[in-house]
């Protein structure tokens, strides 16, 4: 794409490497008509690698007034992959519904993208999130300049942020075709597809001992329970400060 289609939070990033934050001037809030863009929609390249994916996905059915508000609440224009998945979709559940990819929020996801990143850390913006509160952050200055716009993954097995090297687009391709299995190699268990499903989208698996001790390596053997996502989120940053002290 050789035209610019990000605004609102996402020009943040752009503005922020070429100008100290302090300097920046903050984009002025688009109207919605704005932001649909029925030229180039992203949706259409967006859909067609959701067809072609080598992963199970589920496709959400969004809800047209919280699509319309979520993407407000964004200010990315629909030209854009993540605009597209906000716009079009409630969210995605990739690979059984082991990763939540997040949109604008339905009843099995029912978390937009905004709402789930009110209260959390400035400079990062939370796109997706597996269920063992593993969590995949766009970079929008937490993690320094020059990353910003790649894509971040808190692992709950050692408790720091780690560079996927990836933009969202990437991302979102590796979550569609990308082979899942072996990204995750050490955290599948026998049987963990049954778990996963009877999961709703804002719950996630809480294993003891924990994922970042040496004793809570064999996910198949820990204890296992469902707890909300938000459980997860609290408790992996918590002890992230506790064990690592920082980032």
């Amino acid at each position: 794409m050789s035209r610019p289609y990000l605004t609102g939070w996402l020009a943040c990033i752009l503005l922020a490497s070429t100008a100290p934050p302090l300097h920046a001037q903050a984009p002025i809030s688009r109207p919605l008509a704005e932001l649909l863009n029925t030229h180039e929609p992203a949706w259409e390249f967006v859909s067609q690698w959701i067809r072609d994916a080598k992963n199970t996905v589920q496709v959400l059915p969004k809800t047209p007034a919280r699509a319309d508000s979520t993407l407000l609440a964004a200010q990315v224009t629909t030209r854009s992959p993540l605009g597209a998945i906000v716009y079009e979709t409630g969210g995605l559940l990739i690979d059984e519904g082991w990763l939540r990819v997040l949109g604008s929020g339905s009843p099995a996801l029912n978390r937009t993208l905004m709402g789930w990143n009110k209260d959390k850390p400035a400079g990062l913006l939370l796109i997706a999130d597996d269920v063992l509160g593993g969590f995949y952050a766009l970079n929008g200055g937490a993690f320094g300049p020059e990353t910003l716009g790649k894509v971040f993954y808190f692992a709950p097995d050692n408790l720091r942020w780690e560079p996927t090297h990836k933009t969202y687009s990437e991302f979102l391709l590796f979550c569609l075709s990308g082979d899942l299995p072996a990204y995750y190699r050490n955290l599948y268990w026998k049987g963990w597809q049954q778990e996963v499903r009877a999961l709703s989208g804002n719950q996630g698996i809480m294993c003891y001992p924990f994922l970042f001790t040496k004793e809570g390596k064999n996910t198949g053997k820990n204890k296992r329970s469902a707890v909300p996502v938000q459980e997860l989120w609290s408790f992996g940053q918590s002890m992230q400060q506790q064990v690592n002290g920082s980032r």
